[in-house]
């Protein structure tokens, strides 16, 4: 695999590029920026991303440590989501117990 992100660095590129915008707003932000202060931190974002890609390109695993971020984060996510999921679905069904007792 890793070969094959060495033998196509554009699309090695995009992916890390894209990692790294999720990883950023997924962690990051604390909120919504000025218009021209959001182009200034996505093209420092994508200028820093081409240091990636070398490291990438000296067979780094990149691409892999931060699929697995990725993943881990939507993980957390989607647990965060059932969590929430489940308190609405029991606090509906404890207000059903209520009434028929």
């Amino acid at each position: 695999m890793q070969t094959w992100f060495h033998d196509h660095p554009v699309v090695s590129y995009l992916l890390i590029l894209a990692f790294t915008i999720y990883i950023f707003n997924a962690v990051f932000r604390m909120g919504r920026l000025p218009i021209l202060k959001e182009i200034i931190v996505h093209i420092i974002m994508a200028i820093g991303c081409l240091v990636l890609l070398l490291l990438q390109l000296d067979k780094l695993p990149i691409i892999q440590c931060m699929s697995v971020a990725v993943i881990m984060m939507l993980m957390l996510r989607g647990r965060q989501t059932y969590d929430k999921w489940q308190a609405k679905r029991g606090g509906a069904d404890a207000s059903v117990k209520r009434t028929d007792t």
